[in-house]
C-alpha cells in the first residue's frame, strides 16, 4: 500500500508533460491497445471467429497509428523513446486486465473496446493543447478523429454481425459456454447441498431438539459436501473435449454452491428457540427448492412445472427421511 501511494504521488498530470513525453505516452498506449486486441482475438478465435476478425482489424489500425507516431517522434526528438505508461500519468482509469478473466464473454470484450477507444480519443484531444508544434498538433488531431471513426467502426461491425446472423450465433455459443462452465456445476452443487444435507440436519434437530446440535451437524455436512463436490467436479474432466472450461473454475463454483445450499437451511439453527429455528429452516428450504427449479427452467430449458415437481418431490422425500430417522432416535 505504501509503495502504491508513492507511485501515485510521483505520477504526473497530462499538463505536466512535454510534447516529447506526450508522444512517448501515445506510442506506448497504442502499442498496449494493439496487443490487447491481438491477444483477445487469439483467445476467442475458435469460439467467436467474427468478433476475432473485428479485433484483428482494430489491432492493425492501432499498429498503423503507432508507426505514424514513431515516425514523427523520430523526426522531432531522435531514436530514443522514453518509457512512459498510462500508470505514470494521472487521470487514466485503472482497469483489471481483461485477459486475466477466466470466463471471457463477447459482451465483456465489446464493453472493453468501447472504454479503450474512448480513453484513446480523450488522450489525443487533451494532448493537443500540450504543444505548439504544428506537426505534432496535426497528427494528434488526426488520430483523435480516427479513434472516433475506430469507435464507429466497432459499432458498424457489431451491426453487420447482427444483420448477417453471426452475432446471434456468437450469443448462442456464449450462452452455451456459460451454461456448461458455470450454471451446470453450480446447479449440481446447489442441488446436492440443498437436498443431501436435509436429512442429517433435520435428523439431528428432531433427535436432540437442540438448535446447537443441528447447527453443528449442518455446518459439518455442508462444508464437507462442498469440499467433496468441488474436488469431484474438478477431477471429472479437463474440459478440453467437453468444452466445459477450466476444471478448477468448475470445481470452485460447484464446491461453493454446494456449501451454500447446505448452509442456507443450517443458519436458522443459530436461533436458540428450537421451534422458531425449525420453522425458519423449513421456509428457507422452500426458497432453496424454488430457486433450483427456476434455474433449471431458465438455463436448462426444463418446463417450470416439471422442474418444480422434480425438485420438490426429491426435497420432500429427503426431508421426511431426516425427520423419521431423527424421531426414531
Amino acid at each position: 500500500m505504501y509503495n502504491r501511494q508513492i507511485i501515485i504521488a510521483m505520477a504526473k498530470t497530462l499538463k505536466d508533460l512535454t510534447a516529447q513525453e506526450v508522444l512517448a505516452l501515445a506510442i506506448q498506449a497504442e502499442e498496449e491497445d494493439g496487443r490487447v486486441y491481438a491477444d483477445l482475438a487469439e483467445r476467442i478465435a475458435k469460439d467467436y471467429p467474427d468478433t476475432a476478425k473485428s479485433l484483428q482489424a482494430m489491432h492493425d489500425e492501432e499498429d498503423g497509428h503507432r508507426h505514424r507516431l514513431i515516425n514523427l517522434y523520430r523526426e522531432r526528438f531522435g531514436e530514443h523513446i522514453p518509457l512512459i505508461r498510462r500508470q505514470d500519468v494521472k487521470g487514466f482509469i485503472t482497469r483489471k486486465p481483461l485477459w486475466m478473466n477466466s470466463i471471457l464473454t463477447v459482451s465483456m470484450i465489446r464493453r472493453e473496446v468501447e472504454n479503450m477507444e474512448q480513453e484513446a480519443r480523450n488522450l489525443y484531444r487533451a494532448a493537443i493543447a500540450q504543444t505548439s508544434d504544428a506537426a505534432v498538433r496535426q497528427l494528434l488531431g488526426d488520430l483523435a478523429a480516427e479513434e472516433s471513426k475506430h469507435y464507429e467502426m466497432a459499432e458498424s461491425m457489431d451491426q453487420q454481425q447482427k444483420a448477417s446472423g453471426a452475432r446471434d450465433k456468437e450469443d448462442v455459443s456464449e450462452r452455451r459456454r456459460f451454461v456448461l462452465q458455470i450454471v451446470q456445476p453450480g446447479l449440481a452443487g446447489l442441488m446436492d447441498g440443498s437436498v443431501s444435507t436435509l436429512a442429517p440436519v433435520f435428523a439431528a434437530a428432531f433427535a436432540t431438539h437442540q438448535s446447537k446440535d443441528a447447527f453443528l451437524v449442518g455446518m459439518a455436512a455442508s462444508i464437507g459436501a462442498g469440499i467433496s463436490m468441488g474436488f469431484a467436479e474438478a477431477m471429472s474432466d479437463d474440459g478440453v473435449l467437453s468444452g466445459r472450461g477450466r476444471p478448477w473454475v468448475r470445481g470452485t463454483v460447484c464446491g461453493l454452491m454446494t456449501s451454500l445450499g447446505g448452509v442456507g437451511h443450517t443458519l436458522p439453527f443459530l436461533i436458540t428457540n428450537f421451534y422458531y429455528a425449525i420453522s425458519i429452516a423449513v421456509a428457507v428450504v422452500a426458497v432453496e427448492l424454488a430457486v433450483i427449479a427456476w434455474i433449471r427452467h431458465r438455463y436448462m430449458d426444463t418446463p417450470l412445472l416439471s422442474a418444480a415437481f422434480q425438485v420438490v418431490v426429491g426435497g420432500v422425500l429427503v426431508f421426511i427421511v431426516g425427520i423419521l430417522i431423527g424421531s426414531a432416535g
